[in-house]
């Protein structure tokens, strides 16, 4: 098992980036790896109640299922 630290730095002006940031750390923690998540600068937007559910990137992918993930595996998310 790796130890993974994910550091996002972009917010709502750059859903792409900030949704894979999430779905990188989904995948981490499916793989079995220890997963923290670091949110600075214009991501701190994105732990604010009800932010996620409105992030899609232009792919499509929406953010808030990733975050779901996230919580539910008791991923440290920090601020």
């Amino acid at each position: 098992m790796e130890r993974f630290l994910f550091v996002l730095t972009r917010g709502m002006e750059d859903p792409s980036r900030a949704t894979r940031c999430f779905q990188f750390a989904k995948v981490a923690k499916e793989c079995g790896h220890d997963v923290h998540v670091f949110l600075t600068d214009d991501a701190v937007t994105l732990a604010r109640l009800g932010v996620a559910e409105h992030i899609k990137s232009a792919t499509g992918d929406e953010m808030k299922p990733y975050l779901d993930y996230l919580i539910r595996e008791n991923v440290p998310i920090y601020v």
